[in-house]
């Protein structure tokens, strides 16, 4: 086989091969998205404020746990699982320096303090008023951890 024939046949299988992948990011939110019913985009940063770190995704409501998964993965089980009770949510501002350019547009920052160690958390206002009422609205006798 002439060499150059092999180029062609290698770029073409990259290309199926990034085509597929896309597709499949596409059709896995969707799948998690009709799973829980709602989704929405939700980054993490596992480091205190001011450093970088930030991971872009969405969230979804599953009972008791907030299910977060990462937008550029294969995966469809979630990075980290938020448990009601064991959350706290700290004060808010806006993006700082480079964050805004890392973070969607309108996003707000907020401290949060749980199991899974993520530090600050990135979403909606809109977002952030939901994910305040799901931790307010934990059965009696649940801790509840939400200052803002």
């Amino acid at each position: 086989m002439p060499l150059w024939l092999w180029f062609v046949d290698s770029l073409a299988l990259v290309c199926v091969l990034l085509i597929a992948a896309v597709a499949w990011l596409v059709v896995r939110r969707r799948v998690l998205i009709r799973r829980s019913g709602a989704a929405f985009d939700m980054s993490v940063n596992r480091h205190p404020e001011g450093e970088g770190g930030w991971t872009l995704g969405f969230a979804a409501y599953h009972g008791r746990e907030l299910h977060w998964y990462r937008t550029f993965s294969l995966s469809l089980r979630p990075r980290y699982r938020f448990v009601r009770g064991e959350v706290a949510v700290e004060g808010r501002r806006q993006p700082q320096g480079s964050e805004a350019h890392a973070l969607h547009t309108g996003h707000l920052v907020v401290r949060t303090e749980n199991s899974v160690g993520v530090r600050q958390l990135a979403l909606s206002p809109g977002a952030l008023t939901g994910l305040l009422s799901w931790l307010e609205s934990s059965p009696p006798g649940e801790r509840v951890h939400n200052v803002l």
